[in-house]
């Protein structure tokens, strides 16, 4: 099995956990390919399914999680750049700023998985920020 049917595989079995399939479920999706276990499916098939898949999930979580991951992160950058020292920023800024850590040009073409994982690793910044701030102020007394 190569890298690329490897990958897909398992994004197939990530698709199907975020949806909640049990292996019943599963097992349905895989016999309308004649097929008992995912690895045997064929990189086209896995491509197909995995749109499918996908498709599937953005119906249930729809537009409005992306809306909310969205503003989440202009939330979570927002509150790490006034911990860094800026002062007033504005809405463009914090975009940018998103854009920049991600490597995407525009703001609303973040991937829903990246949103998650900027919101994360801002919000670790900013708890280390806050711990290292106590322990300096432990030690200045």
């Amino acid at each position: 099995m190569d890298k690329i049917h490897k990958d897909l595989v398992k994004k197939y079995h990530t698709l199907a956990g975020q949806l909640g399939m049990t292996d019943e479920d599963k097992r349905a999706l895989l016999s309308q390919y004649n097929v008992e276990s995912s690895v045997d499916l064929s990189q086209h098939q896995l491509i197909d399914v995995c749109a499918c898949l996908a498709r599937e999930l953005d119906k249930r979580d729809g537009r409005d999680s992306m809306d909310a991951l969205r503003k989440r992160l202009i939330a979570v950058v927002g509150k790490f750049l006034l911990m860094c020292g800026k002062g007033e920023v504005t809405i463009s800024y914090i975009k940018a700023t998103a854009c920049r850590s991600c490597g995407i040009r525009e703001f609303n073409r973040i991937p829903r998985q990246r949103l998650r994982s900027l919101c994360f690793a801002y919000n670790d910044k900013i708890k280390d920020m806050i711990a290292v701030e106590k322990q300096y102020q432990k030690l200045r007394r």
